[in-house]
């Protein structure tokens, strides 16, 4: 047991009351996140800087809570204060007095999502000589904390409440449930029931340092009500890079599916069952059609879209006029005439836009609805160099069989424009749930085929698309790819440094000739399964600004060597054919010799470029979730050069060592 000298307090007596019926069957603290109840997740970033002793207060559901901690890694440190009838804020740490009296303890609201650095709350209190460090955020419409100037509390407005006095003009912030105590406290606590409040109004006019501690910018979700709850789920998923959580535990059949999904342990989807934006919560027995809903044992709750969807999505949803001449013809609107009255932005004519998609690019797509017609709203900076590029191969590849979403109308001064929606479910959150291996090779083969349409179809007609034809994945591209690898990887991400780099240079000199000395078509350049959208049941391909002249093995080796899905050995054979094969029927003179022979040298090239963007995208971007597929990419670089290590002895010794 190590870190910082203090205890830890974990309310969790109370009844939940706005998350009913969800805390008929358990407790607030219990209720799962990704297989984790919420009180688990909190102890796992607290025991980890905190040494001492846990207490917990009970009441609700008490049962349920005792048998957690008993089962939990952390039960011989546990100790238990019931109550009845509740105490509050206050009243709890008094009632665990002895307990709490011997030196500093943290209190952390069991129903708090919160993602700060703990150490610098700590280390702030214990240098501070405060009698209590209270974690605040700056948000007006919960601010009821009067502050002076140097965060010490004055008074607080609606103790309990969280609702700010509009008449009262002062310095205030918001109190996120999380304090750290020095046992001084509990002697400005009365006996019997209490608000922590009265200690810290209490302490600050006897002259004790009671201060806030800003942390505004922070992760905070007070998990309140169904849609606090949800968005604390959905926040967790989007931060796991993931749109779909299947638990082992839990069971499905052959469903349907779009947009964010969570199969909770103990809960069940029939067959034949299409759901969307759905949580199914333990006991859950789903069938038929459910969607925007948290459904469980006995109960199901309708929210809406915009509930249903990670806090960023939620902040950044907006509304816009559908009398927008990009909007007005998909949707039926009649455009209004400039001298006209602007229609309210309640009124029908005006949307809902949501955002969606987790990618890495820094372009935002939106979600449009109405009268049963969606549209997806795309919108890109005003320096994206791909935009027009965007907009011209959508046109070209849809006239040649491609199968891209339909372009319905574009505002180039502005850069953006409208796509037919293809839903939420890409190839990659359709593998996440269970099918047959039969359906899953059956989907693979209709992805593959619209590769060759691109590598064949698209290939002849290029002419037609000069931003494309000029467009040439070259000896220098590659090259820059693989210095990527190098940079973002190898010596960003891994902080390893590279011995004997003009020999492992030469090599990446010969390898970057060696796949530029092959034949071009049109590739996609990043067709990998998150790029593939299942719509209706068939694949359709996005994100395909970037295409280019290049050997078409690039695209293969992207998309049946994927980081994102690891394939059997066998069906990734199998697969291989089936593209060899339906590239004979289009090219009676397609080499597959040299094809295959191209393969290895455009895997190699492939896995270092995925390698160097999970770098770039994790340390750069902060979007850390791609770190895990750092894994898989690395076992497939590893096994390309144990295959390769003769021509390229350097670059086997760099991947061995990674």
């Amino acid at each position: 047991m190590g870190g910082y000298p203090l205890d830890i307090f974990l309310p969790a007596a109370g009844f939940g009351e706005r998350l009913r019926p969800l805390t008929n069957h358990l407790p607030k603290p219990l209720l799962p996140i990704l297989g984790v109840p919420i009180i688990e997740r909190i102890l796992r970033k607290l025991a980890a800087v905190c040494d001492g002793k846990i207490g917990v207060n009970l009441h609700w559901k008490a049962e349920l809570l005792r048998a957690w901690a008993a089962a939990s890694p952390w039960h011989d440190r546990i100790v238990f204060f019931p109550e009845d009838p509740i105490l509050g804020t206050g009243g709890a740490l008094k009632n665990a007095e002895s307990f709490l009296s011997g030196r500093p303890f943290i209190v952390h609201n069991s129903d708090i999502l919160l993602d700060i650095d703990f150490s610098r709350l700590i280390e702030e209190h214990l240098s501070s000589g405060n009698t209590a460090t209270l974690v605040c955020h700056r948000l007006p419409h919960l601010s009821n904390v009067v502050v002076d100037e140097n965060g010490q509390v004055l008074d607080v407005e609606n103790p309990g409440a969280s609702r700010p006095d509009p008449s009262h003009v002062a310095d205030k912030v918001a109190y996120t449930g999380i304090a750290v105590y020095s046992s001084e406290i509990l002697a400005f606590l009365p006996p019997g029931v209490s608000h922590a409040t009265v200690a810290w109004i209490a302490a600050s006019k006897a002259g004790r340092k009671v201060r806030a501690m800003d942390f505004t910018g922070a992760y905070w979700n007070d998990v309140g009500d169904p849609a606090t709850y949800a968005r604390g789920i959905l926040d967790a998923l989007r931060e796991s890079g993931e749109t779909v959580y299947l638990s082992p535990a839990a069971r499905c059949g052959r469903v349907e599916i779009d947009g964010y999904v969570v199969l909770e342990a103990g809960s069940e989807i029939r067959d034949g069952s299409r759901i969307a934006n759905c949580i199914l919560l333990p006991g859950a027995d789903a069938s038929g059609s459910r969607e925007n809903r948290i459904i469980g044992p006995d109960y199901a709750i309708s929210l809406s879209e915009a509930d249903m969807q990670p806090s960023l999505h939620a902040t950044e949803k907006k509304r816009v006029s559908l009398s927008d001449p990009l909007f007005a013809r998909h949707f039926a609107i009649h455009v209004r005439d400039e001298r006209g009255p602007t229609p309210a932005p309640d009124s029908p004519l005006w949307s809902d836009a949501v955002l969606i998609g987790l990618g890495g690019s820094d372009r935002r797509y939106f979600r449009l609805r109405r009268d049963g017609r969606t549209a997806v709203l795309m919108e890109c900076r005003p320096e994206d160099p791909d935009f027009e590029r965007h907009l011209a191969y959508t046109g070209f590849f849809a006239r040649h069989a491609v199968p891209v979403p339909a372009l319905l109308s574009a505002d180039k001064v502005n850069k953006r424009a409208l796509f037919e929606d293809l839903g939420d479910t890409s190839l990659y959150a359709y593998l996440k749930l269970p099918h047959d291996p039969a359906s899953i090779e059956s989907v693979y083969r209709r992805v593959l085929v619209s590769l060759v349409t691109l590598h064949t179809t698209a290939t002849r007609h290029v002419h037609e698309c000069p931003l494309l034809r000029a467009r040439i994945f070259d000896y220098d591209y590659l090259r820059w790819e693989t210095t990527y690898f190098l940079d973002r990887f190898v010596a960003g991400l891994r902080k390893l440094e590279i011995w004997h780099r003009s020999a492992i240079d030469e090599e990446l000199h010969r390898l970057a000739q060696r796949v530029d000395a092959q034949a071009r078509a049109v590739i996609h350049r990043d067709f990998q399964c998150q790029n593939i959208m299942i719509h209706a049941g068939v694949p359709r391909i996005i994100d395909y600004q970037g295409a280019r002249m290049a050997p078409p093995a690039y695209d293969v080796a992207s998309v049946l060597w994927d980081p994102y899905y690891r394939l059997d050995d066998g069906l990734r054979e199998r697969l291989l054919a089936c593209y060899v094969g339906e590239m004979k029927v289009y090219f009676q003179t397609f080499d597959d010799k040299a094809f295959l022979e191209s393969l290895i040298a455009c895997r190699l090239q492939r896995h270092m470029q995925a390698l160097g963007a999970y770098g770039f995208l994790s340390e750069v971007k902060g979007k850390k979730y791609f770190l895990k597929h750092v894994p898989e990419a690395l076992r497939l670089l590893k096994e390309e050069t144990v295959q390769v290590r003769q021509a390229y002895p350097e670059l086997a010794r760099l991947a061995a060592s990674l």
